[in-house]
């Protein structure tokens, strides 16, 4: 879907500060996700997808923080998310697990979300999703790879909260394609099966040989994590960046966006990292906001917006600029370098 300038949902004017970088429909903005989504308007929000630092034993760069304390950490930015929702909004929260230090059982804080939201906040668990990963790596490597003793940890945990039973959603938005048998089924229906009542109680009918044009997808999502050719890594590669090291597939994003949004509608992430769900959600025309406090996550998060062509040059003046906190901004095909603040020194 090519990317249409439309008035957006929200007025950025009143974010209290400039974004980092600016496209056609959306928007990324540096500082305190608590701080921006104040700034927002209550009801304005369709989606808010996201992948907060885990709560892992071992700090990370990009931050995180520990199990104890991690619960009560994400509650802050889920109250202020309810409120931002719209009643028909969502909230989707990707989280990997962890094992507790030192011992080869795992910890159950990221069970504890789900009851902690809807006990205390409101929300409704519309319903639970897993993230298969086939190509990660076997962790933990002291109960994995050396003793042994455990399995690799293939899934993540998806949450998607709504704020009442009945959110926005559709379903034939994502559906998967058929199997094999299937296929021959609707080409052959009589050949495949008769139309009763299963001894399961399934009343299956004439109605079941339909070609609905794919089938429904179940709620354990196959995706490898396996991009190493993307327009945001070969940004990075040249101008010799270190890339955001827990970036998820672009197909994640474009699951919940696909399946809870439409277009026009707006999407947040606000753990944005190298923003791939902001760059999913411009490729299906919703509009967007992505906040970091990084800057140099944000900076060459802004490389997967630019020409697949433009030069190494360019990219690299773009990419100064942000880190001098000049802004941006990218519209259609061309990178237009607009400064919204007073100019400042830098290398180009």
């Amino acid at each position: 879907m090519s990317p249409q300038k439309t008035k957006f949902p929200v007025d950025i004017e009143k974010m209290g500060r400039s974004a980092t970088y600016k496209t056609s429909l959306g928007a990324a903005f540096l500082g305190d996700s608590l701080q921006l989504l104040e700034k927002l308007p209550d009801n304005s929000i369709n989606l808010v997808f996201t992948s907060p630092p885990f709560a892992l034993q071992r700090e990370k760069e990009y931050g995180n923080k520990g199990q104890n304390e991690y619960v009560e950490w994400l509650a802050e930015f889920a109250e202020i998310v309810y409120r931002k929702l719209k009643d028909d909004g969502s909230f989707v929260l990707d989280l990997g697990g962890a094992y507790e230090k030192g011992k080869p059982v795992r910890s159950l804080y990221n069970f504890r979300i789900p009851i902690y939201f809807c006990d205390k906040i409101g929300f409704f668990l519309a319903e639970d999703f897993y993230w298969f990963n086939p190509s990660k790596l076997p962790s933990p490597i002291e109960w994995v790879n050396k003793r042994k003793i455990r399995a690799k940890d293939s899934v993540n945990t998806i949450w998607w909260f709504s704020k009442t039973e009945f959110p926005k959603s559709d379903v034939t938005k994502v559906l998967t394609e058929y199997s094999d048998r299937m296929k021959k089924l609707l080409e052959d229906p009589e050949k495949f099966y008769d139309a009763k009542k299963r001894p399961s109680g399934h009343d299956i009918s004439k109605a079941f040989a339909k070609d609905n044009g794919g089938a429904i997808p179940s709620n354990l999502l196959q995706i490898p994590n396996t991009d190493s050719n993307g327009q945001y890594l070969r940004g990075c590669k040249n101008l010799g960046l270190k890339a955001h090291p827990a970036r998820f597939p672009s197909k994640l994003p474009e699951f919940f966006i696909r399946f809870l949004t439409e277009p026009g509608d707006l999407v947040v992430d606000i753990f944005a990292g190298s923003n791939t769900t902001g760059f999913v959600a411009e490729a299906e025309g919703r509009h967007w906001l992505a906040f970091e406090n990084e800057l140099q996550y944000l900076a060459t998060s802004s490389f997967r917006f630019m020409d697949e062509d433009i030069s190494e040059h360019n990219m690299n003046i773009a990419y100064q600029k942000i880190m001098v906190n000049d802004s941006i901004e990218i519209i259609s095909d061309t990178l237009q370098l607009t400064l919204l603040e007073e100019a400042s020194t830098y290398q180009a």
